[in-house]
């Protein structure tokens, strides 16, 4: 056996194993009526405006039938979780996550775990490298996720990226997004398949800098002089639920969307590097000149 050949039936493997754990049988779907029930989970999990949806059925159909990846994650029949994705650039190389939904009655699950990994060997299985996708860095859960959970490194900060998204879970804040990449060979992320998750390794001895806090209030507090601290790590803080907090107080939730483009969208505008994400909700950020 080849040693590509070893590293799609390893990551097959891994995703059989979670999918069991989890208890879902995820499988790829191309039938319409299949792809009208991802349109609906997408729509109950997303509430968009009717006229702006993420997906629609006739696009998952065009993207099935060029052969792009779309899959659903079932428990008793009842479709769960889904995921879209479609070949990027570099060609042949990459794959897009463009959206990934998990219904809340299954949270807890591992079911986007599961998910994920069907996805990291799908994509292996065609001979690919990595998937690239976007998130909210405001959204702690899913940073960590992301992050920790899965292994991937932010590329890069996009600022108001899809623009203003009146859905439930944008709220109509703008829509900052992080660019981030799976390397599917990396070890790390062999290793986050296995269920050992990527803690960022942080050398303290020639100090940290807090850039962005939490206050006991809830809100944002940018470190004065942070862009010009000598330490080579910074930590920068998000809330520990922005969803909510864009329900019951949008203002204070704009305060830290602001907060966070002019620390982490900066640091990543000038080659700093994210090297993980930590369990008290704050990326780790190394500069690297």
């Amino acid at each position: 056996m080849s040693t590509d050949e070893e590293t799609v039936g390893q990551a097959i493997r891994h995703a059989a194993v979670v999918a069991e754990s989890a208890g879902v049988e995820i499988r790829l779907l191309s039938e319409i009526p299949d792809l009208e029930d991802v349109y609906d989970l997408i729509d109950r999990i997303w509430q968009p405006d009717k006229s702006n949806p993420p997906v629609t059925t006739e696009q998952l159909r065009a993207l099935s039938k060029a052969g792009n990846y779309i899959a659903g994650a079932y428990t008793h029949g009842r479709l769960v979780a889904a995921c879209v994705g479609f070949f990027a650039a570099p060609v042949g190389e990459a794959l897009h996550s463009h959206i990934a939904g998990v219904i809340p009655d299954v949270a807890g699950r591992n079911v986007g775990f599961a998910l994920k990994l069907h996805q990291r060997a799908w994509a292996l299985a065609h001979g690919l490298s990595e998937v690239t996708w976007t998130f909210d860095p405001l959204v702690r859960r899913n940073a960590y996720f992301n992050l920790a959970k899965l292994a991937a490194r932010p590329r890069d900060y996009f600022v108001n990226f899809y623009g203003d998204i009146s859905d439930a879970i944008n709220g109509g804040q703008g829509s900052d997004r992080l660019l981030v990449v799976w390397e599917l060979g990396a070890s790390r992320v062999v290793d986050a398949s296995a269920g050992r998750r990527w803690e960022p390794v942080l050398d303290t001895s020639s100090g940290t800098c807090a850039a962005l806090t939490l206050s006991p209030s809830g809100g944002p507090v940018v470190a004065p002089g942070w862009a010009r601290a000598e330490a080579p790590a910074l930590l920068v803080q998000v809330p520990p639920d922005i969803e909510a907090m864009r329900r019951d107080d949008a203002s204070l939730a704009l305060e830290w969307r602001l907060a966070l483009r002019e620390v982490l969208g900066t640091l990543i505008g000038k080659d700093a590097r994210v090297i993980g994400f930590s369990r008290t909700g704050a990326y780790v950020v190394e500069r690297t000149s």
